[in-house]
């Protein structure tokens, strides 16, 4: 018979990472999957965190590091298997990669999240090859080059504040005519000379040859069309919950996030969830890092009352 874990935490992001901490901290008994081969999440592409506490300016590459080290004494550390699915038996779970099969009596659902796509002629044509969704990734790429930014939340102007340390111009293009970011974000693309805010306006079609040469984009009020010259297309429009896993075993609301709150309860009893993946208002590392806590106290709240 093969061996029975108390928590299998599928993901490797600060949710997952704040949960294995916390079930080694109970001596509760670990699986710890993720398919990554660093540890950290979307953080490992963020070039700077300035909110989180204590440790103002620290790259996400840093923060991913003192995560994982973390984890790493309390004797965590990932097996790099891609989960295929999760079935639901009752007292057991059946987790199912490629390679193996193992058994939990309860599973942390933190597989976080994964880049919106435009879905425009040329996304897919051109991705790395002047399309990206990483800034921190293949900005130096760009160095002296001009780039356009698609979004206007808090990533969308981190990319193109980053980018404006490397590129001659970047520009920024949003649909509407405020930005979504905070407003430190805000002044700080305001300040800068070489971003440009292209307003009220929709990307199009991304053109090129060999590779990227430019962005056509469409003004939502009058309908007219321009082509911004551009080297570098990159996107940041929002995420999509890593849950089409998962659709048959907990539910999920009309975005696609598991429906559970901040103790992480799904609608599935042992099943749970933590960071991006849930419904949430606020998705910042530092809510991950709760939901990794409070998971694994309604974990062994579980475990105490289905022994």
């Amino acid at each position: 018979m093969s061996e029975i874990y108390d928590i299998a935490i599928l993901g490797a992001g600060p949710a997952g990472i704040s949960a294995v901490i916390y079930a080694a901290r109970a001596r509760l008994k670990i699986l710890w999957l993720d398919k990554q081969f660093t540890v950290g999440g979307q953080i490992q592409n963020t070039y700077e965190v300035d909110n989180y506490p204590g440790l103002p300016g620290i790259s996400g590459m840093d923060l991913g590091e003192a995560f994982e080290n973390h984890a790493q004494k309390l004797g965590g550390s990932p097996v790099r298997e891609n989960v295929l699915a999760v079935e639901d038996t009752g007292a057991e779970k059946i987790i199912r990669t490629k390679k193996n099969e193992y058994r939990a009596r309860t599973v942390v659902l933190a597989c976080g999240a994964s880049h919106r796509m435009l879905e425009i002629p040329g996304e897919q044509e051109f991705s790395g090859m002047g399309v990206s969704y990483c800034a921190t990734c293949d900005g130096a790429f760009f160095k002296d080059k001009t780039a356009v930014v698609v979004g206007g939340g808090n990533i969308a102007a981190e990319d193109a504040l980053f980018l404006s340390r490397i590129c001659r111009k970047v520009y920024m293009v949003h649909r509407r005519d405020a930005l979504r970011a905070d407003q430190i974000l805000q002044d700080s693309l305001a300040a800068a000379e070489n971003i440009e805010m292209v307003w009220d306006s929709v990307a199009v079609e991304i053109q090129g040859t060999d590779s990227v040469t430019g962005l056509k984009i469409r003004n939502v009020k009058d309908n007219s069309e321009s082509v911004i010259p551009a080297d570098g297309v990159f996107i940041a429009i929002g995420i999509i919950p890593n849950t089409a896993r998962f659709k048959e075993i907990v539910p999920l609301d009309e975005h696609g996030y598991i429906i559970a709150g901040e103790e992480g309860i799904t609608g599935t009893p042992g099943i749970f969830a933590a960071g991006d993946i849930r419904t949430k208002k606020l998705r910042q590392v530092v809510t991950a890092v709760a939901d990794g806590a409070n998971t694994v106290a309604s974990v062994q709240d579980y475990l105490l009352t289905n022994r």
